[in-house]
């Protein structure tokens, strides 16, 4: 049983299927922290189309539960379709850090659908970011689970080296990407 009901991540429910879908301007509008629903609910009131993709996460409550919550699957963002004063209407919500107009809404709204397409699906979903050289990260899990670095080096697609601190000294380690995370 979910926290909360799930809401709607998009207006109107048929989004992707209108014709000017690909016509209209898209702002890409960055929120305050945790205020990506609350913007939702913002532009659902004023009836301005938006698309905030929100994917499940399932975890087990203290108690032993199994528990259901919806979060959004790009943190701070949403995506807003319509002219300035649909950029007007987010801005005005309080929620909104900052909206950048989307230069090729063609190219957004076909990466948006295969996104919408991958949730229906219910397959499971991971956003992936790509962690580049210098960049410090935090080991995941392994027998280095705990410890931070930097980032070396990349070598091909699927090992780091990474820089491990400690006791005022550093040593190097090959790790897999799916072992680190960016902090």
């Amino acid at each position: 049983m979910p926290i909360l009901a799930a809401e709607p991540d998009r207006l109107p429910d048929n989004l992707f299927e209108l014709d000017e879908v690909t016509e209209q301007p898209w702002w890409m509008v960055y929120t305050n922290s945790r205020q990506e629903k609350q913007l939702m609910r913002h532009l659902r009131k004023h009836n301005v189309p938006h698309y905030g993709p929100l994917i499940p996460k399932r975890y087990r409550s203290p108690a032993g539960r199994i528990r259901t919550s919806f979060l959004p699957l790009f943190t701070n963002y949403v995506f807003v379709m319509g002219d300035n004063e649909a950029r007007y209407q987010a801005v005005c919500s309080g929620c909104v850090s900052t909206a950048a107009e989307v230069p090729d809404s063609a190219e957004l709204v076909h990466d948006l659908r295969q996104i919408h397409d991958l949730i229906e699906m219910d397959v499971p979903l991971t956003l992936e970011s790509k962690i580049e050289a210098g960049q410090l990260v935090r080991v995941r899990n392994g027998a280095f689970a705990g410890y931070e670095g930097t980032v070396v080096r990349r070598e091909g697609e699927t090992r780091l080296l990474v820089a491990v601190r400690f006791m005022e000294q550093g040593v190097s380690v090959a790790l897999e990407d799916c072992q680190v995370e960016a902090i």
